[in-house]
């Protein structure tokens, strides 16, 4: 009975001292839309640890050995799979110089694979509208949401900016006109993160804001009586 006890205790200090080393941020939009992006479990695997090498562990250029030995799958699969995601341009290998040394380093860079989910998603939110308003045509300001609120972050945004973007339209029904006035308020006042945008629009929501007019008349009342 004592030895039994001993090797639970034994296994529950292994799990806890695992739990300890702390969690991956999956993107959602990645598992979600990995399909849609012709991509399979393997190769979706295989990036899932890239994240975890680049984020978690701060090792920007693991080995495919180092990356092998965490799958079940084959030496063979993980090396073909490595490939297409940089052939298909999912993934990038940038190239270093250090400039004391001449030294060359490489490490992979996961910039790509967010621009083809934010494609997707961009892609998916333009097909809803369509499809919701056959009868009236999409303004630019509507098809171009994602890639002016990139322009003025000076960045491709990440999948959970994506997500917030996706529930504004979706879960929050906030027009698009809206949600680009947010943005300009947000510039105006200097503080262009997404925290401050929904707080914006949570606001105009609150108040029953509904037009572009209204919310630029709320905003003028507001700083007035700042």
């Amino acid at each position: 009975m004592s030895k039994s006890f001993t090797t639970q205790q034994q296994i529950e200090a292994v799990l806890l001292a695992s739990f300890q080393e702390g969690s991956v941020a999956v993107p959602l939009l990645l598992l979600k839309n990995y399909r849609a992006l012709q991509l399979s479990e393997i190769e979706v695997m295989t990036l899932i640890h890239l994240i975890t090498f680049l984020d978690k562990e701060k090792y920007d250029f693991p080995t495919t050995d180092e990356i092998q030995s965490r799958m079940s799958a084959s030496p063979d699969l993980v090396i073909a799979s490595l490939q297409k995601l940089i052939h298909e341009q999912f993934i990038a290998i940038d190239e270093d110089t250090e400039e004391s040394t001449g030294i060359r380093s490489e490490r992979y860079n996961l910039s790509p694979l967010y621009r083809k989910l934010a494609k997707q998603v961009a892609e998916q939110e333009l097909a809803k509208l369509s499809a919701v308003r056959t009868s009236v045509p999409i303004d630019e300001g509507a098809k171009n949401i994602f890639s002016t609120f990139e322009k003025e972050f000076a960045r491709p945004l990440t999948p959970m900016e994506l997500e917030t973007i996706s529930g504004w339209l979706d879960k929050d029904q906030y027009k698009e006109d809206l949600i680009m006035t947010a943005l300009k308020e947000a510039v105006f006042a200097g503080k262009v993160h997404f925290r401050y945008i929904d707080r914006i629009l949570l606001e105009w929501s609150r108040n029953r804001v509904g037009t572009v007019d209204q919310a630029k008349e709320y905003s003028q009342r507001f700083r007035q009586s700042r």
